[in-house]
């Protein structure tokens, strides 16, 4: 949690430094969140499911991919301040919240169902 915290204020101090809050709404932040991941899937998009897995564990693929989840993570961080969400604490539920609907022995090794 202190991670993210400190990346928070990271990012508050780098856009207030340039004054850009104002340009920091939901929507514009939404927008830029999707644009880098779709960045992200760019890199992956022709790659067969087990190429992607290899080619990612080395250069330039996962030098790339490491830039890009950064930019995702960044905006992430920055519309969840924008927004009043605590991060660790809504992914901290989420994960209890997906832990009691898929039971472990009810799941393991099948993709789940939709609910």
């Amino acid at each position: 949690m202190a991670d993210l915290t400190a990346l928070r204020d990271a990012m508050r101090d780098f856009t207030d430094a340039r004054d850009w809050t104002q340009f920091h709404d939901p929507k514009s932040l939404i927008l830029a969140l999707v644009g880098e991941v779709g960045e992200l899937a760019e890199l992956f998009q022709w790659l067969s499911a087990e190429g992607a897995r290899e080619a990612a564990t080395r250069d330039p693929l996962r030098t790339r991919a490491g830039e890009e989840l950064a930019d995702v993570l960044l905006y992430l961080v920055r519309l969840a301040d924008v927004l009043g969400v605590d991060l660790y604490e809504a992914a901290t539920a989420k994960l209890a919240s997906a832990d009691a609907r898929f039971d472990v022995d009810a799941v393991r090794g099948r993709a789940p169902e939709k609910a």
